[in-house]
């Protein structure tokens, strides 16, 4: 594996972006028999955006419209996921969520989830309050609850990590950190900041970027990315045995967001979050931090939006008040039984939700988007539930578009 050094000159594929989405696709090459495939990471290190950022929650196929690639994935993402952490013995929580109704006007929106969930395969039951008591203690609910034993909690940097040692033990990929993609000359050859980079097959998985990089492809010139802050804050020390699971409201599913939920995770935290704050930057972790040249298009983008969609006006109005704690706790109270003021902490957790627009439209893009176009493959709106789902799409994308030979070469779409 080439970490900082000498850059390939040539790869068979070629991959933008080593997060959770490059790295399982590179994964599933390998296995498929593809022995020349290079990924370009712009950062020093893994994990260092969404991948990394994420709460490592496994979900379970609840939300997403039925027939829909978040639907067909999410399930057996989470199995695929669950049972790669079981074997390289990664840390794993199967502890299951509840969706708790936070008024009676909710419990339709529940039913509607049961229904939505049973058509995507996802097992779950609707509970009444007693049986929530008896699987997560502190959870309020208004007299129904949605449990979903399949939501699982994983470490995302370790498993980052333990892909990344998966493919250098083999041999045939390589990861190249510290190397930013920055064009593309004729049809085969990338230009990065390190060197040029002859390939056959090209991945588009950058993440927070991969309008960008599809747009110098002339692929998804429709679509938009803009930006949306998701801030965390936890249960201070000696409370985290008041959630056993995860908390979840009942989220409104014409939006892309969940909602701040409550959840434990594998290190034994209490984590609170996140927010969906419409954000100046695709890195803008801090108040000011990660605002570039950039933001000005973006805050003009962001005003159109908020004239011309009244979802994302929804959202602008009112996530913006969750940076003040008596707002975020506002949020948080409603799921929990017990929980004051003083339960809860500042968390350094931070991260940036890619969210694609259609521009034509002025929509919020629901799915996950892919488009083939001539040698290139573009991942574009990789959210949630995109590290859950990313070994069933790392399957899916090489099945569908790639024929490795028995020379090891991957040709074009199958």
């Amino acid at each position: 594996m080439t970490a900082g050094g000498l850059v390939p000159d040539a790869a068979d594929v070629l991959i933008v972006g080593a997060g959770i989405i490059g790295l399982t696709i590179a994964r599933r090459l390998v296995m498929a028999g593809c022995d020349s495939v290079v990924l370009v990471e712009k950062e020093e290190d893994l994990g260092m955006h969404a991948s990394g950022r994420n709460s490592g929650v496994l979900h379970a196929g609840i939300y997403y419209d039925p027939g829909s690639m978040k639907a067909k994935s999410c399930l057996n993402g989470n199995f695929l996921m669950r049972a790669y952490c079981r074997e390289k013995e990664l840390p794993l929580r199967e502890n299951g969520k509840v969706i708790v109704a936070r008024d009676e006007g909710e419990l339709p929106a529940l039913r509607d989830l049961e229904r939505r969930a049973t058509a995507n395969g996802a097992k779950v039951e609707m509970i009444d309050e007693k049986q929530l008591a008896e699987i997560e203690p502190n959870a309020r609910t208004v007299g129904k609850a949605l449990f979903s034993p399949y939501t699982a909690c994983v470490d995302p940097l370790a498993v980052l990590a333990s892909l990344r040692r998966d493919l250098e033990a083999g041999g045939k990929a390589r990861v190249v950190t510290g190397c930013l993609f920055t064009g593309v000359r004729g049809s085969r050859t990338a230009v990065t900041s390190r060197g040029n980079i002859s390939f056959r097959k090209f991945v588009n998985a950058s993440g927070a970027y991969c309008d960008r990089v599809a747009h110098l492809f002339g692929a998804g010139m429709e679509y938009r990315l803009i930006p949306f802050k998701g801030v965390y804050r936890k249960l201070r020390k000696g409370l985290s045995h008041s959630v056993r699971g995860n908390i979840y409201p009942v989220p409104d599913i014409r939006n892309p967001f969940l909602g701040v939920h409550i959840s434990s995770n594998v290190h034994g935290e209490v984590v609170l979050g996140p927010t969906a704050i419409p954000a100046f930057g695709r890195e803008n972790y801090g108040f000011f931090s990660g605002i570039d040249r950039e933001g000005p298009s973006i805050a003009f983008s962001d005003a159109i939006l908020f004239l011309r969609n009244p979802k994302f006006r929804q959202v602008a109005l009112t996530e913006p008040r969750k940076y003040r704690s008596r707002d975020f706790f506002r949020d948080a109270a409603r799921l929990m039984i017990a929980l004051s003021p003083s339960d809860i902490e500042p968390s350094e957790k931070v991260g940036i939700r890619a969210q694609l627009v259609d521009w034509r439209t002025k929509d919020l893009v629901m799915d996950f988007r892919v488009i083939a176009q001539g040698d290139a493959l573009h991942i574009l709106n990789p959210i949630s539930p995109a590290f859950t789902s990313s070994m069933d799409i790392a399957e899916t994308l090489v099945r569908e578009h790639f024929a490795v030979s028995g020379t090891g070469r991957a040709g074009g779409p199958a």
